[in-house]
């Protein structure tokens, strides 16, 4: 297996004070994180920490490789359309996966390549951010909240990319409040807690 992600006492902090407590962990080839806690606990964070968007207030964070990052929210320009979105992407990350065409077919979306990003359902919206994924494949997916705004279809749809991504060797780290991800390898877990207030 190959190291894919590590963090040493991890953390990070607003006006001063940590978000959560430090967070030590390796994530390798083909094994699947999911980071566990209450609304506000700073899932969203330490993902964004682990892809590099954020830098920790404390220890470190060390990638083995460049991770794909799909927020909770939609990183698309909203008057392009489907396809020139996702031929940005391929390009902007100098990407070698499906082509625009098959990306979209891939995640339920055939026949939309010309519509605006901006007209699509929230659950459609996330299908495209899926695609993304395979416009422009990283070994390493972060993840927030991959089930949001998705039918039972949709979530399927997401048990399935992942199985096929982690069987390739891939890894992943996401986020989950609700529904947890239905694959065949077992889930490292990972709940975030409260950083302690100093007396």
């Amino acid at each position: 297996m190959t190291l894919m992600l590590e963090t040493r006492q991890a953390t990070f902090a607003r006006s001063g004070e940590a978000v959560f407590a430090p967070v030590d962990l390796t994530l390798s080839s083909g094994q699947a994180l999911i980071v566990l806690g209450p609304n506000g606990c700073g899932k969203t964070t330490l993902l964004r920490m682990l892809a590099g968007i954020l830098r920790p207030w404390q220890g470190e964070v060390i990638q083995n490789c460049q991770p794909a990052f799909l927020g909770h929210l939609p990183a698309f320009k909203g008057d392009l359309s489907c396809r020139e979105n996702l031929a940005f992407q391929r390009r902007f990350h100098d990407g070698d996966g499906l082509d625009e065409s098959r990306a979209l077919a891939r995640v339920g979306l055939a026949g939309l390549g010309l519509r605006p990003a901006r007209t699509l359902s929230a659950g459609q919206k996330r299908r495209l951010g899926l695609a993304g994924l395979l416009v422009a494949p990283r070994a390493l997916w972060l993840l927030d909240e991959p089930y949001a705004s998705l039918d039972d279809a949709g979530c399927e749809l997401v048990d399935r990319l992942l199985t096929d991504h982690l069987a390739g060797g891939g890894s992943v780290a996401l986020s989950a409040h609700q529904r947890k991800p239905v694959i065949e390898v077992e889930l490292v877990r990972l709940e975030l807690t409260a950083a302690e207030v100093p007396t």
